[in-house]
C-alpha cells in the first residue's frame, strides 16, 4: 500500500528519453515505482490523457523577500514549479548589518522593482545578520516550494565595505575579506555565487549597485573561491555588451576555467544580441575549458514602465538625472524641451530605431482611448509628432503614472526557437519575485508547453520537460530532483497537454502595505506534489507547505 498511485499517465521522466505510458507510486516523500506499480495507493489518481512529469525548476528568481510574506511563492507554484533558486544577479538578503537595512531595501527596490514599504515591513530584518542565521530561518519556515539560495556579490560587498561599496574599487584586503565570507557562505549551504554588471541595476538614488562598481578582477577572484570544492554554480548578469561596464564573454569563459564550476548568465536574448553575436558567443563557449550556459527565455521580455519609475530607461544617460531626482521633481525634467531632445536621441541610439514600434499604452486615466491601441510609433505618425514627446506628454497628463508596455528583447520568435533547441543554453530569466508591478514571467513553464510544444511544435514534450527539470537539476547540482526515478524526491506535476497554457495578466494588491503586483494563473495543470505532499488537486491549490531549504552538498 502506497500513499499515492498515479495511474495510466504518459510519463515524461525529465531525462529527454522517449515518453511511455505507465503508473507511478509515491511513498514517504519519494518516488518508489515508475512504469509498473505492484500495489495500490491510499489515494489514486487516473492520469489517462495526462502527462506525468518531474516538478519544474526555476533557476532565476528573486523570491528572497516575498517568501517571508507569501509562503506559496505564487505565481510560480501555480505553474508546476516545485523548486526555485533565489539570490540571482548578486542580490539577496544576507548577510546584512543592521546599519545597512535601509541601503539594502533601496538597492532591491531600485534594481528589482520590489516595493520599498513591503521590503521594510515584510522582511524580518531584526532577526538575523549572518547568512547562516538567514538560512536557519528559511529552514524552519513553512514554504510551498523547495528553495535554494545563491550568495550575492552586492550583498557580500555591502557587508564588507559598508556604504563605500557603491562608490569605489575594493582594496586587496577587502577582496580577501569578501573571498573569506563567500567561502563561509558556500560551506553553510549557498548553492553558488551571483554577480551583475547590468547598467540598469541602480539603487533608488541612481547609484550603481555595489557589484557594478567592482573591478572585473574582483569578480574573477571571488569565483576562484570555488577551487576544488566540486559543487556550486556561478550565475552572472554581464550587462549590455555595448557598454563599458559589461562583463565580456572572454571573462565569463575565464571564470568557468578558473573556478572549475558551471557558469550560467542572464541572458542571451534576441534583439539585445544579434544573430551573428549569439553565434560568436556560443562558439567561444565551445572553445573554452569550462562549461558556460547562457540563459534564454521563451517569452518576449515585456515590461510595464511609468515615467514615475522609468526602469526600462535606466541605462539611458539622460535618465540618470531623472533617477537621481526625488519623484516630486521629475515632472519639471520631463517638461524641459532641451532635456527631451537629448533623451530622445539617446533612446533611439541605445534602444534602436524600432523601440517605439514595440511600445503601447496599457493603462491610462487621462487617455483611455489609447489603451491597447496602436504603438507609440504609429500614434506619433498619425499625429505628426516625435514619439518620445508623445510618450512624455501622455505620461504628464497622468501625473507620470501611465503604464506603457514595451518589449525590450526576445521579439524574434525564430531566433528564440533556435536557442530553445540549442542544448548549450538553459531556460531561465523568469525574474519571479522581482518587478512585481512591471511584468510577470513566472508563467514561462506553461507558455513553453502550450505555445512552443503544442501550438508551434518547435519542441517535443521530452525536450521541453528536460529543459524544465532534468537540465537545471544537473547544472545546479540539485540532488535527487529533476527526474522521475525510484528513490528521487517526489516533486511531480500532472497536466493536460491539450489545454496547458496560462490566463491573462491580473493586477492584485496583496503585498505588505497594500502594494500591487501582476500575476498570471495557469490552465491545464491538474495536480502537483512537492516532496510527496500534494499541493494542487483538481486544478486547485491547497494550503500545504512541504517545501524545503536546499543547501548545496546536502
Amino acid at each position: 500500500m502506497f500513499e499515492y498511485v498515479i495511474r495510466g499517465g504518459t510519463i515524461v521522466d525529465g531525462s529527454g528519453r522517449p515518453r511511455f505510458r505507465g503508473d507511478l507510486a509515491i511513498d514517504r516523500g519519494r518516488v518508489v515505482a515508475v512504469g509498473e506499480v505492484d500495489g495500490e495507493g491510499r489515494v489514486e489518481m487516473d492520469a489517462t490523457d495526462r502527462v506525468v512529469a518531474p516538478g519544474f525548476i526555476d533557476i532565476h528568481t528573486h523570491y528572497d523577500a516575498q517568501m517571508f510574506w507569501d509562503a506559496t511563492l505564487s505565481p510560480s507554484s501555480w505553474h508546476g514549479v516545485t523548486t526555485v533558486v533565489s539570490g540571482n544577479c548578486g542580490f539577496g538578503l544576507a548577510p546584512v548589518r543592521a546599519e545597512h537595512h535601509d541601503a539594502m531595501c533601496e538597492v532591491l527596490a531600485g534594481v528589482e522593482g520590489m516595493d520599498l514599504e513591503a521590503l521594510r515591513v515584510g522582511v524580518p530584518w531584526q532577526t538575523y545578520e549572518t547568512f547562516s542565521e538567514y538560512l536557519d530561518i528559511l529552514d524552519a519556515a513553512d514554504l510551498q516550494l523547495n528553495v535554494g539560495v545563491l550568495a550575492g556579490h552586492t550583498t557580500i560587498r555591502l557587508f564588507v565595505m559598508g556604504a563605500e561599496a557603491m562608490e569605489r574599487a575594493a582594496t586587496e584586503v577587502e577582496v580577501e575579506a569578501m573571498s573569506t565570507l563567500l567561502s563561509a557562505m558556500l560551506d553553510q549551504g549557498a548553492m553558488g555565487f551571483s554577480s551583475s554588471r547590468e547598467a540598469s541595476h541602480r539603487a533608488l538614488d541612481g547609484r550603481f549597485a555595489p557589484s557594478i562598481v567592482a573591478e572585473l578582477s574582483e569578480i574573477v577572484r571571488l569565483c576562484e573561491v570555488f577551487g576544488d570544492r566540486g559543487r556550486g554554480v556561478i550565475e552572472l548578469s554581464p550587462g549590455n555588451p555595448n557598454t563599458d561596464i559589461a562583463l565580456p564573454n572572454e571573462t565569463i569563459c575565464e571564470i568557468a576555467e578558473r573556478s572549475g564550476r558551471p557558469v550560467t548568465w542572464a541572458a542571451l536574448l534576441t534583439g539585445k544580441y544579434p544573430d551573428a553575436l549569439r553565434a560568436e558567443i556560443l562558439a567561444q563557449n565551445d572553445a573554452c575549458d569550462g562549461t558556460v550556459f547562457p540563459q534564454i527565455g521563451c517569452r518576449p521580455v515585456m515590461f510595464q514602465v511609468t515615467l514615475a519609475d522609468p526602469y526600462a530607461f535606466n541605462n539611458i544617460p539622460a535618465f540618470e538625472q531623472v533617477v537621481r531626482t526625488p519623484p516630486a521633481g521629475r515632472t519639471a525634467i520631463y517638461a524641459d524641451p532641451a532635456w527631451r531632445e537629448v533623451a530622445a536621441r539617446e533612446v533611439e541610439r541605445i534602444r534602436g530605431a524600432d523601440f517605439w514600434e514595440r511600445m503601447v499604452v496599457q493603462e491610462s486615466t487621462a487617455h483611455r482611448d489609447l489603451v491597447d491601441g496602436p504603438s507609440i510609433a504609429a500614434l506619433a505618425t498619425q499625429r505628426q509628432q516625435d514619439p518620445f514627446d508623445l510618450m512624455v506628454e501622455v505620461g504628464l497628463a497622468d501625473d507620470l503614472l501611465t503604464r506603457f508596455g514595451v518589449i525590450l528583447a526576445n521579439n524574434d520568435e525564430a531566433g528564440m526557437g533556435a536557442m530553445l533547441l540549442d542544448e548549450r543554453c538553459m531556460l531561465g530569466i523568469s525574474d519571479a519575485g522581482a518587478h512585481g508591478n512591471q511584468l510577470c514571467d513566472a508563467s514561462y513553464p506553461t507558455d513553453l508547453l502550450g505555445h512552443w510544444v503544442r501550438e508551434l511544435g518547435v519542441l517535443t514534450l521530452e525536450q521541453a520537460i528536460w529543459r524544465l527539470s532534468g537540465q537545471p537539476a544537473e547544472i545546479f547540482g540539485i540532488a535527487d530532483r529533476g527526474l522521475l526515478e525510484p528513490g528521487r524526491h517526489a516533486d511531480i506535476v500532472v497536466f493536460d497537454p491539450a489545454t496547458i497554457s496560462h490566463g491573462p495578466l491580473e493586477r492584485v494588491s496583496d503585498l505588505p502595505g497594500g502594494a500591487d503586483r501582476l500575476v498570471v494563473h495557469s490552465i491545464g495543470i491538474d495536480a502537483i506534489w512537492v516532496n510527496g505532499v500534494q499541493t494542487r488537486r483538481g486544478g486547485v491549490m491547497e494550503d500545504r507547505f512541504p517545501g524545503r531549504l536546499l543547501r548545496a552538498g546536502g
